[in-house]
């Protein structure tokens, strides 16, 4: 693999993943990708942001990848569908990041979270980089749609802590059209979790007139019940913080004006939950 000047690129850390970035990967020979995919040795990340108490327990480090085979309507990370918007960066150098923080994380009682994009998109380097988190003694979380879950042996599933699950959609044909992909592997890495006994984070993203639908809500919630293993659900209103990505971007943005689930919606999906006996919030 050729070598990757880190100077080429723009600062990994970054204020919010809601900064815009894009094409940083295009220079990496085709060949090189390939060989990153396969061996973990190099990746493609959008930035690491610091300070996050939303990403799993305590205050958190982020490493956002790009790369995503879901095209979810209300993406507010679009500039991290593809792998080569991503600024390439080797395993030592996002190990050597990481390390920056470890004493911090455990002060805090944080940990580190790969999310995206799917970070499962680039699952070698994903499962290299956890075991060094692992190796420092972080507490891991990954951040993941389900859907490659099965790219995960059992044990490299074990060197993660946690895992924040997103499910999009409990029925299928709106579960299609709202990401273009299936929901079943999704729940087919549920229950493999379930039965795995790891602790799961389960996120739902409330969209007014796609996933606000209490009919579609209720079969969910007792479905993250029956697992045994969901330890909360977060209920994520949707917003538009994303949307200039999208016109930056010139992609067609259809949810334009369309205004976050207002406070009584929001308290019907959490009580949809709590009703199975869950912790929502």
């Amino acid at each position: 693999m050729n070598a990757t000047k880190p100077l080429q690129y723009p600062p990994l850390h970054a204020e919010s993943p809601f900064e815009l970035r894009g094409n940083w990967g295009q220079t990496v020979p085709e060949s090189d990708v390939r060989e990153a995919l396969a061996t973990g040795e190099m990746g493609f990340l959008h930035s690491f942001t610091t300070g996050s108490a939303v990403d799993g327990p305590g205050v958190r480090v982020v490493a956002w990848t790009t790369g995503c085979q879901f095209r979810c309507l209300y993406c507010h990370n679009p500039d991290t569908w593809n792998l080569d918007h991503g600024i390439p960066v080797t395993l030592e150098r996002a190990t050597e990041e990481l390390r920056k923080y470890r004493h911090g994380l455990k002060v805090m009682s944080g940990g580190f979270t790969l999310s995206g994009g799917e970070p499962l998109m680039q699952d070698r380097f994903a499962v290299k980089l956890f075991a060094a988190a692992r190796t420092m003694g972080i507490h891991t979380a990954l951040d993941t749609n389900g859907s490659l879950g099965n790219r995960l042996s059992d044990a490299e599933l074990d060197t993660i802590s946690l895992v924040l699950l997103d499910i999009k959609c409990w029925n299928p044909e709106v579960h299609e059209r709202l990401t273009r992909m299936e929901v079943r592997p999704v729940l087919d890495f549920a229950r493999r979790l379930a039965s795995r006994h790891k602790p799961v984070w389960l996120r739902y993203v409330l969209v007014p007139d796609l996933t606000d639908n209490p009919l579609d809500i209720a079969p969910l919630a007792k479905f993250a019940a029956e697992l045994g293993n969901v330890e909360r659900v977060d209920i994520l209103p949707f917003h538009q913080l994303g949307e200039f990505k999208w016109k930056e971007l010139k992609l067609n943005y259809k949810l334009q004006g369309v205004q976050p689930p207002p406070p009584e919606i929001i308290a019907m999906a959490r009580e949809q939950f709590r009703s199975q006996g869950l912790n929502a919030y």
